[in-house]
């Protein structure tokens, strides 16, 4: 074991005895990798140090369709950070074939903790409408992304979520 891991699991025992409601557990992460395969549903937060961190998100990025579909969120207490899992994907930049869906769910958690941190309402609401416009694009089946084997890129994925999105009722119930 790396030192560093050590340091880690210390500072992370420090923390979760501060909060004993809770639950903090620790794990390989070989098991946890099965973990995740067998009972995704089973995990909210996995606090973990960057290399082994960087494993699991590719995995659980997996498990939910590919990079293209996994926002991402790295919070602090004060400040926070919202972007897609998946790097800028060089190789096919300027094909229109990336996949905008784990941004615009990136875009839609930012809101919901702008919402959240600053008590606004509208923001969090917000976030909710895009995350269910998302999930309503990709309800019936067609919207397939390239990455999953499909034919939609970039534009096609957008309009099907602004579609949604026009039909998404606003706050106060109107479209």
């Amino acid at each position: 074991m790396l030192r560093s891991f050590g340091f880690f699991r210390g500072i992370f025992d420090e923390r979760a005895r501060l909060f004993p409601d809770i639950q903090a557990e620790h794990c390989y992460v070989d098991a946890m990798a099965l973990n995740l395969v067998r009972q995704p549903w089973s995990y909210d937060v996995i606090v973990t140090e960057n290399m082994f961190g960087d494993i699991l998100s590719d995995l659980g990025a997996g498990l939910m369709g590919g990079m293209g579909m996994a926002p991402s969120a790295d919070i602090g207490e004060s400040h926070a950070v919202f972007q897609p899992c998946h790097g800028s994907a060089p190789d096919i930049a300027g094909q229109g074939k990336a996949n905008p869906t784990a941004m615009l769910l990136s875009a839609a958690m930012m809101l919901e903790w702008l919402g959240e941190r600053h008590e606004v309402a509208a923001c969090r609401r917000a976030g909710q409408r895009l995350s269910a416009a998302v999930a309503a694009a990709f309800a019936e089946g067609s919207l397939r992304p390239f990455e999953l084997g499909g034919h939609d890129g970039t534009a096609e994925i957008t309009e099907a979520v602004l579609h949604a999105l026009e039909q998404t009722p606003a706050p106060g119930g109107t479209p």
